[in-house]
């Protein structure tokens, strides 16, 4: 396989595998919630959903070194606004999803600690900026 392919092919599944965990995870919980299961917060991290929050890790951690390889073998220059848009999006996201991360865990620990809504509007905040990036990516505006 050529590697501009298999770069691009490792590029889409890291963000499908980012994307679809982090839906995987909502709807799980989501539906846990609407049964009454007060316990659901508490159990997010729990074996079966340990594998979501590392699936969603490693696709969170590839996506900068595979896109700047991308931009690098393409021969785009980084100063294009959809590049340090995008740049600028993942920044802002990533650092939602690790602070989400960090919330939940200590909710899990603690289940009456924090205020739900913002945990929500954390996980909200980061997925609307990982899906404008993916737009971003499928435009490229140049």
């Amino acid at each position: 396989m050529e590697p501009l392919t298999a770069l691009k092919t490792a590029h889409v599944l890291a963000t499908v595998l980012l994307l679809g965990s982090a839906l995987g995870l909502a709807v799980w919980t989501w539906r846990a919630r609407r049964t009454g299961d007060a316990a659901a917060g508490g159990r997010l991290l729990a074996r079966p959903q340990g594998f979501l929050w590392l699936s969603m890790g490693i696709g969170l951690v590839s996506l900068p070194f595979t896109g700047w390889w991308l931009v690098h073998l393409v021969g785009w220059p980084l100063g294009q606004t959809w590049v340090l848009g995008s740049s600028l999006l993942y920044t802002f996201g990533a650092l939602a999803w690790f602070w989400l991360l960090a919330r939940i865990n200590h909710m899990r620990s603690a289940p009456d600690a924090g205020k739900p809504r913002f945990t929500l509007a954390l996980a909200l905040f980061s997925g609307i900026c990982f899906i404008a990036i993916a737009g971003l990516m499928g435009a490229k505006p140049v």
